[in-house]
């Protein structure tokens, strides 16, 4: 990379965001996305490598195309789904239930409820209520009936 282009991608991290969406509209030609202050600044390093070196050859584009068709069958809905849906490690998840407070922490490999591990909310939830339930909806990180 020469130093021009080091020094344009090292500016953006000093640049006000409202300079970062005029740069976005300059390179895109379209407004900038509501995102994050970091998507803005890493699209637009990439975007001015890209002006500079030139972009990915059709024959990678085509391949990256054919691998998610392969994937996903070409369906929008599946493409933008999570495949992992679990919150990270150490998160904390925290329900109240018939007047106790219940707080489960999240494992690489499941979860700790009261010193014990478990593979599955389910199973934590069930601990809890006696009852069958899922365990996403139980906690709150998913509603009832939205499927996946």
């Amino acid at each position: 990379m020469t130093d021009t282009i080091v020094a344009k991608i090292s500016a953006l991290k000093h640049k006000p965001t409202p300079d970062l969406r005029k740069m976005w509209k300059d390179l895109f030609e379209t407004e900038a996305p509501r995102q994050n202050r970091k998507f803005l600044e890493s699209r637009l390093a990439y975007r001015i490598q890209e002006l500079e070196y030139g972009g990915l050859k059709p024959a990678t584009i085509q391949r990256l195309l054919a691998l998610g068709e392969e994937l996903d069958g070409g369906k929008a809905e599946v493409r933008s789904r999570r495949t992992d849906d679990r919150p990270i490690s150490g998160t904390r998840l925290i329900r109240e239930y018939q007047g106790v407070e219940h707080c489960v922490t999240v494992l690489a490999g499941g979860f700790d409820y009261q010193g014990r591990p478990y593979k599955s909310l389910s199973a934590i939830a069930r601990a809890i209520t006696g009852t069958r339930w899922n365990g996403w909806v139980f906690f709150g990180i998913r509603r009832s009936g939205a499927g996946q």
